[in-house]
Parts: C-alpha cells; structure tokens; sequence
C-alpha cells in the first residue's frame, strides 16, 4: 500500500509560477513510475508529467517547455515545478504512483492549482 500526500497549490497570476511536491509513505519499488495528473472541472484526468526510477521523463505537450518534473528515490518524493502559469492550467493536480508489476495505480487527494489575474 502508497499513501500520497501532495502540497504546494495555490493561487497564482497568469505567467507565475508554483512548486508542487508530493510525498509517498509506503515502499516504493524501482519499477515505479511516479507522476502528476490534473483534473479541470467538466474534463476527464490528463496526465501532466512522468517519471521512472531511472530518470526518464515524459509530458503532455501543453506543458512542455514550462514544467519540469523530478524525484528523489531515496525521499520517495516527486515534484513539479511549474513556470509561465496559463489560465488554462488551472486544475486539481493528482499525485499518481503507477506500479507496473501489479498494474496498479496509487493517487493522492489532490492539490487545487488556480491561475488567475
């Protein structure tokens, strides 16, 4: 079992920017993939950002350029920076654990992230 325990949301202006960190209480395997995925109000769940143990990354092509995850294996924590803040980013952002080995997903409660002048 992961517990995920995100903070960092907020309010901020359109070209800010916020630091989201979540931090997971449980075993973390090497094989697991950590990531953020948001939730806007009338949309489905995206994903924002992965990352493997080993350091590959992938994200969605709206925040490329402007989001930069990472984490630190020994912490069991993953973060996200997150810089030239868009209205349209604005959303509940979710802290994913996605174990391969038994195809499961973990999710924290998620964060409101709210861009606006």
């Amino acid at each position: 079992q992961v517990q995920l325990v995100e903070s960092g949301g907020g309010l901020v202006q359109p070209g800010g920017s916020l630091r989201l960190s979540c931090a997971a209480a449980g075993t973390i395997f090497s094989s697991d993939a950590m990531g953020w995925y948001r939730q806007a109000p009338g949309k489905q769940r995206e994903l924002v950002a992965s990352i493997t143990n080993g350091g590959t990354t992938n994200y969605a092509d709206s925040v490329k350029g402007r989001f930069t995850i990472s984490r630190d294996n020994a912490k069991n924590t993953v973060s996200l920076q997150m810089n030239s803040l868009k209205p349209e980013d604005t959303a509940v952002y979710y802290c994913n654990v996605y174990r391969f080995s038994g195809l499961i997903a973990y999710w924290g409660q998620g964060t409101q992230v709210t861009v606006s002048s």
